[in-house]
C-alpha cells in the first residue's frame, strides 16, 4: 500500500521570500512524502529575486513558484491540507481562513530577509540565514515518523521544531 503525501501550506505576508523558500526547501527534502506549497495574506505578487537566486544556487526547483493569495488554498478544488505553518509573526497574528481538511498548524516565525536595508551581500546574508534556518527546521519536520504518531505527540513536535533559533548559523 502507497502512503499518500502529505499536503503543507506555508504562509507569510507578502509570500515572497520565506514561505516560497520553505516551499522549495520541503519539495526538496520531503521527497515526495510531502507537498509543499506557499500563499500569503497580503502577497508581494512577485518572488523575491534574492530567494530565486538562493535557491537555484542550492539546485532547487523555482519554476512553479509564484507569490499567490491564501485564498487560492480554500477555493473549491483546493488540496487537503494536512499542515499549516506560518513562518513570519505577522501571519500568525492574523485571523487565517478555514482550510480544507482541518490541518495541524505551528507557527515557525523567520526574521524577514527581504525587509533588510543594505548592499546586496547584507541581503544575500539574510537570505542564507533564513534560509539555514528553514532547512534546519524543514529537515526535522521531514523524518518526523508521522503515521505513527497521535495528534498530541505531533502538535509537541511541530511546537518544538518552532522553538529552534538561528543561533550559530
Amino acid at each position: 500500500m502507497t502512503e499518500r503525501a502529505f499536503n503543507v501550506l506555508f504562509l507569510c505576508t507578502g509570500n515572497s521570500a520565506r514561505s516560497i523558500l520553505a516551499e522549495a526547501i520541503l519539495n526538496s527534502v520531503g521527497k515526495g512524502r510531502f507537498r509543499a506549497f506557499s500563499a500569503g495574506s497580503h502577497p508581494a505578487g512577485t518572488v523575491n529575486p534574492y530567494a530565486v537566486e538562493l535557491l537555484q544556487k542550492h539546485n532547487l526547483d523555482v519554476s512553479g513558484l509564484r507569490s499567490k493569495n491564501w485564498d487560492e488554498f480554500t477555493a473549491a478544488g483546493a488540496p487537503h491540507l494536512d499542515f499549516v505553518f506560518t513562518v513570519c509573526d505577522n501571519a500568525a497574528g492574523e485571523v487565517c481562513p478555514i482550510w480544507p481538511g482541518k490541518p495541524m498548524t505551528a507557527h515557525w516565525g523567520i526574521a524577514d530577509p527581504a525587509a533588510i536595508t543594505g548592499s546586496d551581500d547584507e541581503k544575500r546574508r539574510a537570505f542564507a540565514t533564513a534560509f539555514k534556518l528553514l532547512h534546519r527546521r524543514i529537515s526535522l519536520f521531514a523524518v518526523l515518523p508521522l503515521p505513527t504518531l497521535d495528534a498530541i505527540a505531533i502538535k509537541r513536535e511541530l511546537d518544538q521544531i518552532g522553538r529552534i533559533h538561528d543561533k550559530g548559523l
